[in-house]
């Protein structure tokens, strides 16, 4: 069925680079940039698990202060990141980059040693500047070093270090936090700053001469440089219904993932934390385990396609969710919600090799910036909004309508999946003519 929907293979065969010879078709600067993904985001998994617990229960701020300082990194995210995108265009992906590893070492320092709410907040507008460039800051530099015909696998392989970063970080800070032991705490956030010491020194040593900045094209009337702007971006007319599918993909997906499946799982489906714990360990194992398998499956076909698989499947993640409230407590309930949770990382294998693919073929190279800005920014809304709306849907008990809307909106992200096929030109949905598109563009 799921091959059915994709379709027929779209590029001859010879003229798909299998995964093995990734490595190969990777020019030294793109493995320069992947070389440290894992022990970056190995921090990351040192700290994720634990805020809200470090807030309130080390700290001891209140349960309401500790969930609205926890909103602050996604408010001043989406702050910053058009500032950023405008930025990345103007002086380069890297300096951008290396602004936003500084924020991110500095407010995990800081929230290390954060006793007041105001300290904390600083620490997490920190943290949240540092993640509103980090995407399109990222994605950019990705842009710039990876060929277009191995970026698809690039995203891929590089979600596959990430998650196997984060699910070694949260192990190694599973076993070591105690809430009544402060200083592990302390230990896990100054160990998410040293982190960042690696891609740092990657950034100011080997990747130095990699600026990510392209020169906007010239006037031919005048031989002045063209203006640039966001207007640029918003009239690609390509390019807004894959805004709309970014929000969207974000708002049913990751949004909800880190809010609504949480409080369903608890509230509706009443299951153990332990078993909240195993569904995360269970989302990240299937990332590692199944991305590469995935990547080689999707190689040549239409990207549009592939999210229309990947709606499917977070229809039923959701479904098994919601399933798990009609026997509320029961070991069925806790394999429903490992299960739906399984599902939904599947779903993500197929997820973040496509959309981003599909942004930086698109973008022109002097507006690359701001077109995975403005990705960012659809990203950063669902981030903000997703986890409101979970909490008054489930708040007012609206269980059944929680899950329905999300059902509902895997079902709208495969009509626009469709939309932006008939919108976007081939190649930027993954069709290959010619093994000569494994240059940079």
């Amino acid at each position: 069925m799921a091959l059915a929907i994709l379709g027929p293979v779209t590029s001859p065969a010879r003229d798909r680079p299998s995964l093995a010879s990734f490595w190969n078709d990777l020019p030294r600067d793109g493995k320069l940039l992947l070389s440290t993904v894992a022990v970056e985001t190995l921090g990351t998994g040192l700290v994720l698990p634990f805020g809200f617990i470090y807030l309130h229960e080390v700290l001891g701020f209140t349960i309401e202060t500790a969930g609205s300082l926890l909103a602050v990194p996604a408010i001043v995210g989406m702050a910053v990141v058009g500032p950023a995108g405008a930025l990345i265009d103007r002086l380069g992906a890297r300096r951008i980059i290396l602004a936003g590893m500084t924020a991110q070492m500095l407010g995990n320092v800081l929230l290390a040693f954060s006793s007041t709410p105001l300290m904390a907040s600083l620490s997490l507008g920190l943290l949240g500047a540092a993640g509103g460039v980090f995407w399109p800051g990222f994605n950019a530099m990705i842009g710039a070093v990876v060929p277009s015909a191995i970026r698809q696998r690039y995203f891929g392989i590089n979600f596959t270090l990430v998650n196997l970063g984060i699910g070694i970080g949260g192990l190694l800070s599973g076993s070591i936090v105690d809430v009544h032991r402060p200083g592990t705490f302390i230990a896990i956030y100054l160990g998410n700053a040293l982190s960042f010491l690696a891609p740092l020194a990657v950034l100011l040593g080997p990747l130095r001469h990699v600026s990510g900045k392209v020169d906007r094209p010239v006037n031919e009337l005048d031989g002045s440089r063209v203006r640039t702007s966001y207007l640029d971006v918003l009239r690609d007319k390509a390019v807004v219904p894959v805004i709309a599918l970014t929000f969207l993909s974000a708002f049913v997906g990751y949004a909800q993932a880190e809010a609504g499946f949480t409080a369903y799982a608890r509230l509706v489906g009443q299951v153990s934390t332990r078993t909240i714990g195993y569904a995360f360990a269970a989302n990240t194992a299937t990332i590692v385990l199944l991305q590469l398998l995935v990547l080689q499956r999707i190689e040549g076909r239409r990207r549009t396609r592939v999210i229309l698989v990947l709606s499917a499947l977070w229809a039923v993640s959701w479904l098994m969710t919601g399933l798990s409230g009609l026997i509320p407590g029961s070991s069925a309930a806790a394999v429903l919600i490992i299960g739906g949770f399984s599902v939904f990382a599947l779903g993500e294998t197929l997820l973040q090799p496509t959309i981003p693919a599909i942004t930086n073929d698109l973008s022109p190279d002097h507006l690359r910036g701001r077109y995975n800005a403005v990705m960012a920014g659809a990203f950063q809304l669902a981030a903000v909004t997703g986890p409101v709306v979970a909490g008054i849907m489930l708040g007012a008990r609206f269980n059944a309508a929680f899950i329905g809307m999300l059902i509902l909106g895997c079902a709208v992200m495969a009509f626009i999946a469709l939309a932006v096929e008939r919108r976007i030109p081939a190649r930027a949905n993954g069709v290959r003519t010619s093994a000569a598109e494994l240059s940079p563009v």
